[in-house]
């Protein structure tokens, strides 16, 4: 990525002030939000934001049931990149509904991201 984009750069910020990223998860505490690409046919993207507070917005309707639950940014890196990648599935970064997404390869993310663990 040569030029730098506003959403990640404002993800990247907020990331590395907190540490941690959120998600949707249902009320059984075994299922996340995950939804259709919007550029790419057949592909799945796993929403994530940078705020507890972008997260909680999308909780209506449709995702009425799930709730914001935070992935800190060691157990992102760790755990969810490798798998998520496996199987090809992209994470969207502070997904807004009815607005273009910036979804990304989770390597990329990582790679993004690496640099603003905390020690």
């Amino acid at each position: 990525m040569t030029e730098t984009n506003p959403i990640l750069t404002s993800f990247i910020e907020d990331v590395k002030q907190h540490q941690v990223v959120w998600g949707l998860q249902d009320e059984s505490g075994e299922g996340w939000v995950v939804c259709d690409s919007s550029e790419y046919e057949d592909t799945d993207v796993m929403p994530l934001w940078s705020t507890e507070a972008q997260a909680k917005v999308h909780c209506t309707e449709e995702w009425a049931e799930y709730s914001p639950v935070a992935i800190t940014l060691t157990e992102l890196l760790e755990f969810w990149i490798a798998d998520l990648n496996e199987d090809g599935v992209l994470i969207g970064l502070n997904w807004q509904e009815n607005h273009d997404c910036l979804e990304m390869d989770p390597i990329i993310l990582a790679n993004s991201l690496v640099n603003v663990e905390e020690e």
